[in-house]
């Protein structure tokens, strides 16, 4: 892939081929871009772009021994890191990554999992993962330049993996370079996205929406947190539990996590031009760690509800979590 095959994100792919042509290459790069969108593509003409041995006017050759590699997703030196399930590792998972990625780098979430045989099952970037890669950087580049490490959906990663990655992150070998791809900026944990130079990826159309049938729920919902009026959200929990069904119940829960990205994007100082005036008022009234909380209880009601437990405890249960998180 090279960046001339870049259609759209001019700025951005300007911005990557400065820094590689300056020497001046972050630690750490977090690409926010929708489900389904151009991230993918990018990194891989970055990573192309960093390793190509005749590079000129800003793009790779595309054609040397080192373009052919990192083309095909082949190279030694590039370490492809994603969720799967259990304690499974992304490297048993090679070639079905690779031949969707040269399929169609413009992949969703579930496109992923499909590939991978794991739907329904829970995803995760676990310990034995960080392990597994630490004990492949221990060992110098195989072909003597960059070691780069390609982390797709960083906010699978949980604390105990993210807390041994952390040194290497901070304080890397000065060829080493972290490319992490994130769809929702708000679940990544801080200790790693803090440490990461973000670069935002304009939207190709591709994502997808996310709907509910009675939006006026949610706002209502943050409106009352807004205020700290919490028998007015506490009367929301008991019409999220009169729902006519759990699938209705579960659109809330993706919903309100969909919708929740906007009062984070606007708390970091991040473009979030299309956001709602509740989500603006949000963002000025709630704590900052008011979306990231919120996003972990709405993932953990969202897998409630399909074991089948009441919704009216569940719902209570949520909203006095978030009466908290909001104080």
């Amino acid at each position: 892939m090279t960046f001339s095959q870049i259609q759209g994100n001019a700025e951005v792919v300007r911005a990557l081929a400065g820094m590689v042509d300056a020497g001046r290459v972050p630690n750490a790069l977090l690409f926010q871009d929708e489900d389904g969108g151009q991230a993918m593509e990018i990194c891989l003409a970055f990573v192309q772009y960093l390793y190509c041995r005749s590079r000129a006017t800003g793009d790779s050759c595309g054609i040397c021994p080192q373009c052919n590699k990192t083309g095909k997703l082949i190279h030694p030196d590039v370490h492809f890191i994603f969720p799967t399930a259990s304690s499974m590792l992304s490297v048993q998972f090679s070639r079905q990554f690779r031949e969707l990625v040269l399929k169609n780098p413009r992949f969703t979430e579930d496109e992923l999992a499909a590939a991978l045989g794991i739907e329904g099952k829970k995803q995760m970037i676990g310990v034995d993962e960080s392990k597994h890669l630490l004990d492949e950087l221990s060992v110098s580049p195989l072909e003597g330049g960059f070691r780069t490490v390609v982390v797709f959906l960083p906010e699978f990663m949980n604390a105990e993996a993210a807390n041994r990655l952390l040194k290497s992150i901070e304080e890397p070998d000065s060829r080493t370079v972290f490319v992490m791809i994130t769809h929702h900026p708000e679940k990544v944990l801080q200790t790693i996205s803090s440490r990461c130079q973000r670069i935002m990826v304009a939207g190709s159309g591709c994502g997808a929406s996310v709907s509910f049938q009675s939006p006026e729920l949610y706002t209502d919902l943050i409106d009352a947190l807004c205020k700290r009026d919490f028998l007015s959200a506490l009367d929301v929990s008991d019409a999220l539990a009169a729902l006519p069904s759990r699938d209705m119940a579960k659109s809330f829960c993706k919903y309100a996590a969909f919708s929740l990205r906007e009062i984070f994007l606007i708390q970091q100082g991040l473009p979030a031009t299309s956001a709602s005036e509740i989500s603006r008022r949000a963002a000025s009234s709630l704590p900052k760690s008011f979306p990231r909380k919120t996003l972990s209880v709405l993932d953990d009601a969202a897998r409630k509800i399909d074991l089948n437990i009441n919704l009216k405890i569940l719902f209570t249960d949520m909203v006095d979590k978030l009466i908290i998180y909001a104080k």
